[in-house]
């Protein structure tokens, strides 16, 4: 195999202020791709998911499962903002950062002093990257919120489930995970317009907006098509047959949203006379008749497994696969193929293994990794001076030096 090219983001440097989840796991992607990433945590405590996730003792070791799942490959350092010699070396470190990472309710930072102007004083260069529940701004900026709040108030959960069940909570932190993309995703555009200005950038990002903004159809048949979403379960509200069906064995999706499809699909399922039925022959009709065309369907897909109806399907171009549990979706052959998952040890010295996700994106041809696994609450305090000498040298020689 060849050797991995440089990654990305291969001497930017990230303070990274946030907890839990949004902040995290932007940092973590912000890794992945090269960045050196640098927890500042609160003294004793730390990230409040060091706390978070099923296993109790890893809890109260402040290793949770839900802070080793976004923390591996990043440093931590334990600084006490409001204490002077603490907020010098975070100052310090300001210098020399390409990035500064925070999820703060609006105006925390700018309450302790830390304004976009102080910021961009200090550091001309630096891209500052707040990410909030709504936005620095506005009427609701000042109130908290988590996932859950902003999976009511953007309508997600008005349209999980179905008409008998909904609202639902989506069963994972979509919109903390979105916020995070959103977020990495806006950086890498500061950096890359700093390239071309020597300027840095205020980044704003709302958790809200980008909820409403992952939506996309289900926000658009609303603003541009007049028809407000409804929940509609394991169904597909733009094509028929497009949802969840069900095999000899259990739970099959399939969506066979085109005309060439759908024909295939009948022909395979050994019910051609589908086909030529008025209520199915055309999309909208199909639409219209969803729920007799999925029993006839259902009745069908009887006569075989559900992973062979996903072999013979696929291979004949008709998008279909199971419907796997997560503990069965992890040990799928292609993403071992992929190398999406990274083993490393856990910090705890226990000799146990941690198995963290990749990013999803392999560059010329390989998969990002971490190369460490997620530190200690102030693993790297002996650290700080180094950190702030190596950030701080001139750039022309930290770029001679490779760092």
């Amino acid at each position: 195999m060849r050797e991995a090219p440089p990654s990305p983001l291969h001497g930017i440097r990230v303070l990274d202020l946030t907890n839990v989840l949004a902040g995290p796991y932007c940092s973590y992607h912000l890794m992945l791709l090269g960045a050196e990433v640098v927890k500042v945590e609160r003294p004793g405590s730390g990230d409040l998911a060091r706390a978070l996730g099923p296993d109790a003792a890893l809890n109260q070791a402040g290793i949770g499962v839900s802070f080793l799942a976004q923390n591996a490959g990043k440093k931590s350092i334990e600084l006490d903002l409001k204490d002077p010699d603490d907020r010098a070396c975070f100052e310090e470190l300001l210098t020399g950062a390409d990035v500064l990472l925070e999820n703060f309710r609006a105006g925390v930072l700018d309450r302790m002093g830390f304004t976009w102007e102080y910021l961009r004083a200090l550091n001309p260069r630096l891209v500052a990257c707040s990410i909030s529940g709504f936005g620095q701004s506005g009427p609701m900026s000042a109130a908290p919120a988590y996932d859950q709040i902003i999976q009511g108030l953007s309508g997600m959960m008005s349209i999980t489930g179905t008409t008998d069940t909904a609202p639902q909570r989506i069963g994972y932190p979509a919109c903390d995970t979105s916020g995070g993309l959103a977020a990495a995703l806006a950086i890498c555009a500061a950096l890359v317009g700093r390239a071309h200005t020597g300027e840095g950038a205020r980044l704003d990002v709302s958790m809200l907006e980008v909820s409403l903004s992952s939506m996309g159809w289900a926000v658009s048949s609303y603003l541009i098509g007049g028809t407000a979403p409804q929940p509609m379960g394991d169904q597909n509200a733009t094509a028929a047959p497009s949802g969840t069906f069900t095999a000899a064995d259990g739970p099959l999706n399939i969506a066979a949203n085109r005309q060439e499809q759908f024909e295939t699909l009948c022909h395979l399922v050994g019910a051609p006379q589908l086909i030529t039925d008025v209520r199915f022959a055309e999309r909208e009709a199909r639409k219209a008749h969803r729920d007799e065309l999925n029993a006839l369907i259902d009745d069908a897909l009887g006569a075989r497994s559900a992973e062979e109806w996903e072999r013979m399907l696929s291979a004949a171009g008709v998008p279909a696969a199971r419907v796997l549990t997560v503990p069965q979706a992890v040990r799928l052959p292609q993403l071992r193929h992929r190398e999406f998952f990274t083993e490393l040890p856990l910090p705890d010295d226990s000799g146990r293994q941690l198995t963290v996700s990749g990013n999803g994106v392999r560059i010329d041809g390989h998969a990002p990794h971490p190369t460490t696994p997620p530190p200690l609450l102030g693993q790297h305090n002996d650290e700080k001076e180094h950190l702030v000498r190596r950030w701080t040298a001139p750039r022309a020689a930290r770029e001679e030096a490779g760092a």
